[in-house]
């Protein structure tokens, strides 16, 4: 088996033939096509069941990274690259990535996605060229969507789709923190210079991008896997300052969203940006970024707490 494709699927029904279709559709190529049905009840499994050369599970609810890892323990081929149900693979493009993989003994073929709003094109993100993928992944530059890539199977044996780590569930932050894990073990990359996948942002919220307790929970996850993967460099000396302002890229602009919620973990969390780089300057421009340098963090959190109060009651 030379390419297995991983599906997890919810209540997609709609855009699922679509996906499906431009994993099959690869000429010169064993492909396994994996999908887990995770409890839909728009119809997703009576789908799966009409459809043919493809494997098919079923769980009840447990989320994505619980049917990733399922799919993973199934999987036979010599790379696995995983696709969300409502994206869609460009064609050609994974033969181009199989044969790099091959060329040139790599862990990791990358590239860069094009991006639809719903069904309309919007945008071709290319790859973007970085000599040091763990800043690159950390927050240095974009890093694009690893639904694009192509992964070596026996590489990332061991890097599970993760589900809970120190109470939180990592559930909607399940791919960065793959990335990162993925970008730790320092893989053989080679770079294919187009498009690989059709990623699509709908004009309704997704799962990553959540309002209320669910987008609180989201920010906690993301600062605990940045903990967590800063730990793990520091106890191997790779802990770089490039990868440390790497990583304040993304943490300070969780540590203003958290403060909307709660100003003394949001302060916690400046103070953790603060020991990663103590000449550490909040970037922010405008009237809220002379607040900032003129009365402090959390002074001004407050203000604006107020302000939101004021405004949306």
């Amino acid at each position: 088996m030379d390419i297995t494709i991983i599906i997890p699927a919810y209540n997609r029904v709609w855009s699922l033939p679509r996906a499906i279709e431009s994993c099959k559709s690869i000429a010169g190529l064993n492909i396994q096509v994996i999908v887990v049905d995770d409890g839909s009840n728009d119809g997703t499994w009576d789908l799966l069941l009409g459809t043919c050369d493809i494997e098919i599970f079923r769980q009840q609810n447990w989320g994505k990274p619980w049917a990733v890892n399922m799919a993973f323990s199934h999987a036979q081929g010599k790379y696995v690259k995983f696709l969300d149900s409502d994206d869609w693979l460009i064609p050609g493009a994974i033969g181009r990535q199989f044969e790099l993989a091959e060329r040139e003994n790599a862990d990791l073929v990358v590239s860069g996605y094009q991006i639809y709003a719903d069904d309309r094109l919007t945008k071709t993100q290319d790859w973007t060229n970085c000599d040091d993928f763990i800043a690159q992944n950390l927050g240095e530059c974009d890093s694009s969507h690893y639904s694009a890539f192509l992964f070596r199977k026996d590489f990332i044996q061991d890097i599970p789709h993760r589900t809970s780590f120190a109470a939180a569930d990592f559930a909607s932050r399940d791919d960065r923190c793959f990335m990162l894990e993925a970008a730790l073990k320092e893989p053989r990359i080679a770079i294919y210079n187009a498009p690989a996948l059709c990623h699509v942002h709908h004009s309704k919220g997704r799962l990553q991008f959540q309002k209320s307790m669910a987008s609180v929970c989201t920010n906690y996850q993301h600062v605990l896997i940045y903990k967590n993967i800063l730990r793990q460099l520091a106890e191997t000396g790779r802990l770089t300052e490039r990868r440390k302002n790497a990583a304040i890229n993304v943490l300070w602009p969780l540590c203003h969203w958290i403060a909307k919620t709660n100003i003394k973990e949001a302060s916690e969390l400046l103070g953790f940006i603060r020991t990663l780089n103590p000449a550490f300057k909040i970037p922010d421009s405008g009237a809220v970024g002379m607040m900032y340098r003129a009365i402090g963090f959390v002074p001004v959190e407050k203000l604006l707490r107020l302000r939101r109060l004021v405004k949306y009651g």
